[in-house]
């Protein structure tokens, strides 16, 4: 079953594309019709690329790796901002920040500078210092947070990225590219959907369209982190049953003679259980 139904896309204005002067022409696989000299998006073909797109974010999620959001024009913004704090990922909704990706290392630098600035604050080293410094350090502060502030968490590259709108993200889209980062991105008729790996045609422009597919995207990768807890709990339940296993008394279970006469074929009275006794058999009386 669908994650999203037909309708849903259709009221939340998913089918309205661009003009047809700004059309990309590989985008036409997945273009309906033309009305009014607008583009209009098949969404049947929409609803079987949301559901690989959700299935794919799924086992990434799954696998406990992290999915970065990225969305800076205005009207994605809080939308995608609010999804990704829901799940936990980070995001990026202000000015990308040029070399995110494929010059991480310097940007981790930055990202530990900004919290470095933070223990100052807590550790008393404000107090020794002037107050111009200390306001150079402030605002130095809020500037970082601004821009990186979403990002503290990613500690190394993402395993994956969504995107919504792919023209204005093209920086983000050659970075992931040149680094093999997968990319799952909405596509709508003016881009182009052989750049992203995991193309989700649809209207990038209205709040609705956007609200509705991150939606259907953060839904999954709940589902993933949902099904990796379990797997964890049930693992950790194992391991558990088996160490309280291990740590009961063994019984020891005692054969009586008969049973180990039918198994050796050797009887309490024969030499060789007086010489597994520590006995020295008796001597047999020789008459003349």
């Amino acid at each position: 079953m669908s994650r999203v139904s037909y309708d849903q896309l259709l009221e939340a204005g998913a089918h309205f594309g661009h003009l047809k002067s700004k059309w990309n022409p590989k985008m036409a696989p997945y273009i309906f019709m033309e009305s009014r000299g607008i583009h209009i998006i098949d969404l049947n073909k929409t609803v079987v690329k949301l559901d690989e797109a959700a299935a794919g974010l799924k086992q990434i999620a799954k696998s406990g790796r992290k999915i970065l959001f990225v969305a800076t024009k205005k009207q994605a913004k809080e939308i995608v901002s609010n999804a990704a704090k829901k799940v936990g990922m980070p995001y990026i909704t202000e000015r990308w920040p040029g070399g995110m990706l494929t010059n991480f290392a310097t940007v981790r630098k930055s990202v530990k500078k900004m919290t470095g600035f933070d223990k100052m604050a807590t550790d008393g080293t404000f107090e020794n210092i002037s107050k111009k410094e200390r306001l150079q350090i402030t605002r130095q502060k809020a500037k970082m947070e601004h821009f990186l502030g979403s990002i503290t968490d990613l500690t190394r590259l993402p395993a994956a990225i969504f995107i919504v709108d792919i023209m204005k993200e093209h920086i983000a889209v050659a970075e992931a590219q040149k680094l093999n980062i997968p990319t799952f991105a909405i596509t709508d008729t003016n881009t182009d959907p052989t750049e992203v790996d995991f193309a989700i045609p649809a209207n990038d422009d209205a709040t609705k369209s956007i609200g509705i597919i991150v939606d259907v995207m953060v839904a999954a990768i709940e589902e993933g982190l949902g099904e990796r807890k379990m797997d964890k709990d049930a693992e950790a339940k194992a391991s558990e049953d088996e160490a309280m296993e291990e740590a009961k008394p063994k019984e020891v279970v005692v054969a009586d003679d008969e049973e180990v006469a039918a198994a050796t074929g050797i009887t309490p009275e024969s030499p060789a259980a007086a010489a597994a006794a520590g006995k020295r058999p008796r001597k047999k009386k020789v008459t003349e």
